[in-house]
């Protein structure tokens, strides 16, 4: 049969239709507007209406340090959520896949997604209910006799970090449930019989075979921290200093598109960066994390 026959082609064609939904959303809403933006983000505004290329855009950032400083603030508190967020889920997502059975594994994992059936506005609103100032911790704090008056716990980095920890867990312990689902318990079993304690047995057997889903879990984490804007505006509050939110008030307070658009690429560009040397520092590649 020859290569060019329509029975050889089928498959060919079945690959293609199969991808292009896949290939189609990629490149409408993902590659044609980030080449918009990249080209916007060249143009230096000269007098109105009138443009020239330059990188002054980009040069803006080095040079106000605000700039640079609410992304290093901003960048050391992802990642501070992000470990924080590791610290939480791994404990969990070991339950789930290696002691849970039957129905109290589907029980964990809905209670896991359940947070995701409402929007992240609405979850946010409900720290902020929770960690005013005449809200339900500084309440109880006061029936309690723990505190004489009433306590803000709003508008602070540690509000912050509540807030992102809460919305990333799910994106965190998925990875490492579907990692520790294929260690064979068997190997804890014979580590045990071999002399190992719970301590050695974590450290040398299923921390390692977990570790493709740990640096799965925490680039997702990361990114989603780096990039969330509105846990960290409404839970820090005016002064919260989040990146994000100098680009929002480049594109829609100051109506300075080219500004906005070179911040935007300059957050993707640091962001894969602080990826990259977490990868190395690791041991671990993208490709064995995702597999």
């Amino acid at each position: 049969m020859s290569a060019g026959s329509p029975a050889a082609a089928a498959p060919r064609l079945g690959l293609i239709l199969l991808l292009a939904p896949a290939a189609l959303w990629l490149g409408v809403l993902i590659l044609i507007p980030l080449s918009e933006m990249l080209y916007i983000s060249f143009q230096e505004r000269v007098a109105p209406r009138i443009y020239q290329f330059g990188v002054s855009n980009y040069l803006e950032f080095f040079i106000e340090q605000v700039y640079w400083n609410t992304f290093f603030r901003t960048a050391v508190i992802s990642i501070v959520a992000t470990l924080l967020t590791l610290v939480i889920a791994f404990p969990v997502a070991y339950y789930i896949a290696k002691l849970a059975r039957g129905r109290n594994k589907n029980l964990l994992f809905i209670l896991c997604l359940l947070p995701f059936w409402v929007s992240e506005l609405v979850r946010t609103f409900g720290w902020i209910i929770l960690l005013r100032e005449t809200g339900v911790v500084s309440r109880t704090l006061q029936w309690l006799g723990l505190a004489d008056a009433p306590i803000e716990f709003l508008y602070n980095d540690a509000a912050i970090l509540v807030g992102l920890v809460y919305t990333s867990m799910l994106f965190m312990v998925i990875p490492l449930v579907t990692a520790l689902d294929s260690l064979n318990d068997s190997l804890i079993e014979a580590a045990y019989d071999l002399g190992g304690n719970a301590f050695s047995i974590m450290r040398e057997i299923v921390i390692p075979h977990a570790m493709p889903g740990i640096v799965g879990g925490t680039i997702v984490v990361f990114m989603l921290t780096l990039g969330n804007y509105l846990t960290s505006t409404l839970l820090g509050g005016k002064n919260s200093l989040w990146f994000t939110e100098q680009i929002y008030n480049q594109f829609i307070t100051r109506f300075n598109w080219e500004q906005g658009s070179a911040f935007g690429f300059l957050l993707l560009l640091l962001s894969s960066l602080i990826v990259w040397l977490g990868l190395k520092l690791s041991g671990q590649t993208l490709a064995k994390s995702l597999s």
